[in-house]
């Protein structure tokens, strides 16, 4: 389950940032590869790791 927690993690880490000290002054890199595909799929397979971990049965 930690592993899971980690790429959970990691992934709201690569999606923060982006923003603009100026509201006046619109900033592109929000739009980045990083924070539109790595970051939301590091979360998901973070989640699907934690379904896995929850509902696997351990081995005896």
């Amino acid at each position: 389950m930690l592993v899971g927690i980690v790429f959970i993690a990691l992934g709201f880490i690569l999606m923060a940032g982006g923003g603009s000290d100026n509201p006046e002054v619109f900033n592109e890199e929000i739009y980045n590869f990083r924070r539109i595909r790595l970051a939301p799929t590091l979360v998901i397979i973070g989640l699907a790791i934690e379904i896995y971990a929850i509902l696997a049965k351990p081995k005896k």
